[in-house]
């Protein structure tokens, strides 16, 4: 927008500092406009990126929900599947010493050999999983937050508790969280790859066998136990960090959301300044043209007062 004072206008315009401040009043109002229109456009490209941003915070989100269920569904597969082996046949524990005699004369003894076989073996064993480091502790405001969305209290709640959790700090927390995962995975996957290789080579020894043994069958269907029995507890360790990590997903789209609309207000309300602004332009121009400008002139300045202080609370405080 441009504004152009004609000659005449000029001519008919006092030369003292009121006379060129009236003169200028329009130029004034019309910088102030474009500038309201440039914050009101940049206010609505962040909300836009904002949006944007949730949307694949949701995906990703979405994601580990559908690993979580997933493990979680394998992990009831196993464990139902335990159940009906312990309820129809005699189940002992892991007789690691059995199986190392049996398999002595095979590959998989220098499995049973190797420290990953140990590992595997005493796994297999006491159907506990691997030890990990110390869970990553998170920010106070975060964990408050997230036991808000556990609780399933309303999204209000939830978003009144995110408003002074720094992005950064939401960040931080996501990234211990898939860290976390991630080490138990590279745990966890050296010793279910030794489980499957052994159980292989179990079952290729049994069919081997010139007549069914009685030890040997009994040997394997404690080893199957062992095996459901720890894949259960794997699968539902690893759903159990695949939920956390989507819970701190559900939060940033929250936070994303919040700042969208936050964003949008704000573009509004600088719309609402420019035409403040704008109509101050029109009033000063018109207060030119008129025989009585004091009071025009009056109600254009106090257009451009009143869209300049909006602004500033919009900038501020909104």
């Amino acid at each position: 927008m441009k504004t152009t004072i004609p000659d005449a206008l000029k001519a008919d315009i006092p030369v003292n500092t009121w006379g060129k401040l009236f003169a200028a009043t329009p130029v004034i109002m019309t910088v102030v406009a474009t500038m309201l229109a440039g914050l009101a456009s940049s206010e609505m490209t962040r909300a836009q990126y904002d949006r944007s941003l949730a949307a694949q915070q949701q995906s990703k989100a979405g994601d580990q929900w559908s690993f979580f269920q997933a493990k979680k569904l394998r992990s009831a597969l196993q464990r139902n599947t335990l159940d009906m082996v312990e309820s129809t046949a005699e189940v002992h524990p892991l007789d690691g010493a059995a199986l190392a005699a049996l398999l002595a004369e095979t590959p998989a003894n220098e499995v049973l050999a190797s420290a990953a076989g140990n590992q595997a073996l005493g796994a297999l064993q006491s159907g506990e999983l691997p030890k990990l480091g110390a869970t990553p502790a998170i920010d106070p405001k975060v964990k408050t937050a997230l036991d808000a969305l556990h609780a399933s209290r309303p999204d209000s709640d939830v978003l009144t508790l995110l408003v002074s959790v720094p992005e950064k700090t939401l960040a931080s927390s996501l990234q211990q969280a898939q860290d976390y995962a991630l080490s138990f995975d590279a745990a966890t996957a050296p010793l279910s790859q030794t489980i499957d290789s052994l159980e292989k080579q179990l079952a290729k020894t049994k069919s081997l066998l010139p007549v069914p043994d009685a030890s040997v069958t009994a040997l394997s269907r404690d080893f199957t136990a062992a095996r459901l029995r720890y894949n259960y507890l794997r699968y539902d360790t690893d759903a159990r960090l695949n939920q956390a990590v989507a819970n701190i997903y559900e939060l940033q789209v929250r936070k994303s959301n919040v700042s969208a609309e936050r964003h949008h207000n704000r573009s509004q309300r600088f719309f609402f300044g420019m035409l403040a602004a704008q109509m101050g332009v029109i009033i000063a121009t018109f207060a030119m043209a008129a025989k009585q400008r004091n009071l025009l002139w009056s109600l254009a300045a106090g257009a451009g007062v009143i869209a300049i202080a909006f602004a500033v609370y919009v900038y501020l405080y909104v």
